[in-house]
């Protein structure tokens, strides 16, 4: 029997598991409804799929899919989440950024337990989420100290809509921010999904280095991620052109809850 889930937010990256969906790569799931701001965006996408264009996020609760995908915004996050896992569904993430506030974070984990329902977030940019959370289990569980960073690379136009912004980096790279995640998402609240998420995997968003570089000219991010204790270092270095990954990366988690042999 199938497994039924909607999609919140039609835009790029909800338009790639949409589409997906249409072209056959989610055989196991049926594609009940869609919600998104703008309406016409869901009303694209309802038309495609066939299925129904949710007049709001609470319509599409109501519709009780096993899965929600959000691919909206941490905003979104923030506003729903609490209910939609207490209302048993599942609840798969892009915005993972929403989490850098530690009380969301814990909010969301006891309405999953209350729920019933679980919290997927989907691996994004970076991946690696396998070995990174081994790495710190293993420091859990031995008593070792572990630290973990993520430096990105990335083209300098991304950053006009940010305090650090200056036309100096239009012509040179600048290392424009080092901190740790919990202050990387307070200054830029739509680019650091990949920081939260790693933060989440290991030490956790007030202990997680962050740096990153504006770069002219440059197309795309690199993040190089690093999880390190006491005789195990974890590398894990991820280029992207396109922010189409991280859509990618909630198809590929879809079929990986659906199939016999699942890859951690």
């Amino acid at each position: 029997m199938k497994k039924t889930f909607g999609v919140i937010g039609c835009g790029f990256l909800g338009g790639i598991v949409i589409d997906a969906y249409c072209k056959g790569l989610l055989p196991d799931y049926e594609l009940i409804g869609v919600y998104s701001v703008p309406t016409e965006d869901a009303v694209k996408a309802s038309v495609k799929a066939d299925c129904a264009c949710c007049a709001d996020v609470d319509t599409m609760i109501a519709m009780k899919p096993d899965y929600i995908v959000e691919t909206a915004s941490v905003e979104c996050v923030r506003e729903n989440a609490v209910k939609i896992l207490e209302s048993g569904i599942n609840l798969v993430l892009v915005s993972i950024g929403a989490f850098a506030n530690a009380a969301l974070y814990e909010q969301a984990k006891a309405a999953a337990i209350r729920g019933g329902a679980k919290i997927h977030l989907a691996s994004g940019a970076i991946g690696g989420f396998d070995v990174l959370r081994t790495v710190s289990l293993m420091a859990e569980a031995q008593g070792l100290a572990e630290t973990s960073s993520i430096e990105t690379h990335t083209g300098c136009k991304g950053f006009i809509p940010t305090p650090v912004w200056e036309d100096a980096l239009l012509t040179e790279q600048k290392t424009v921010f080092t901190g740790n995640a919990k202050q990387a998402i307070a200054s830029f609240p739509r680019r650091v999904n990949v920081a939260v998420a790693t933060s989440l995997a290991t030490t956790g968003p007030e202990v997680t280095n962050v740096i990153m570089h504006s770069v002219p000219n440059w197309q795309g991010d690199d993040h190089k991620i690093t999880a390190e204790i006491d005789g195990v270092k974890a590398v894990v270095d991820i280029y992207s052109r396109t922010s189409a990954i991280a859509g990618w990366s909630v198809v590929a988690l879809l079929r990986n809850l659906a199939s016999p042999v699942c890859f951690f």
